[in-house]
């Protein structure tokens, strides 16, 4: 598995590439030139205090913080797809991650896929930022004691033996007691404000409303998993 990480992948976006992916989509040519003029000639100035930078037009990228950046950045990367059946591309927003399954230990396809998602990068114009990739081989690791039957660790951003994939900590060990800590110490921070917003008095369905947003979707999230 390797985990991937774009530098400023939103600001990244060729408006473009974006249309005529958009076009082989099948997406009508009216709110094609709608997106199009959007994201075209967008002027930005910095402000320090009194003080304002001159004006730059920008002709590349999907504005910060815009309900439609998420949605145009999904599009854009549509085509951006496994090449082997024993692989499989992941993207969730601006995340990507590459899993591959390796039989008697051959890395061939694996290793396929990350050049062809490399490739893809390029002529995409997204940037990989090398320094904060990820990877867990899932072959067996020697040891003194002998093999491990689960994946061993390979983590270049120096957080060593661990990895946080879609809030999911996945580590050396098969326990998960990581994952579980980690969402232990979540779940007693917001007790502490369920416990303050009680003593206010509240509504049973306001603080049950809060319960179910604010601490249940951590003890449901990734249950599966």
């Amino acid at each position: 598995m390797l985990y991937i990480d774009y530098s400023s992948a939103f600001n990244t976006i060729v408006p473009f590439k974006l249309i005529i992916k958009l076009g082989a989509l099948g997406l009508n040519p009216t709110p094609c030139n709608w997106v199009l003029d959007f994201l075209m000639g967008c002027p930005q100035v910095v402000k320090v205090g009194n003080n304002i930078s001159t004006s730059l037009i920008l002709n590349t990228g999907a504005p910060q913080g815009c309900m439609l950046s998420p949605l145009q950045d999904s599009l854009f990367t549509h085509d951006c797809v496994d090449t082997h059946t024993s692989n499989s591309i992941i993207k969730c927003a601006d995340d990507t991650t590459a899993v591959g399954l390796m039989t008697n230990n051959d890395e061939t396809t694996y290793r396929e896929e990350v050049r062809a998602l490399g490739e893809w990068c390029k002529e995409n114009n997204f940037s990989l930022n090398v320094n904060k990739a990820k990877g867990a081989d899932r072959g067996l690791q020697e040891t003194a004691e002998g093999a491990r039957p689960y994946p061993h660790l390979r983590d270049r951003s120096g957080e060593g033996g661990k990895l946080k994939f879609l809030c999911v900590h996945i580590t050396d060990d098969p326990k998960g007691s990581t994952h579980t800590d980690s969402e232990v110490k979540k779940v007693q921070q917001r007790l502490f404000n369920f416990r303050r917003l009680k003593k206010f008095v509240l509504a049973p369905k306001t603080l049950t409303n809060f319960y179910k947003c604010i601490i249940e979707s951590i003890l449901w999230g990734c249950i599966t998993a």
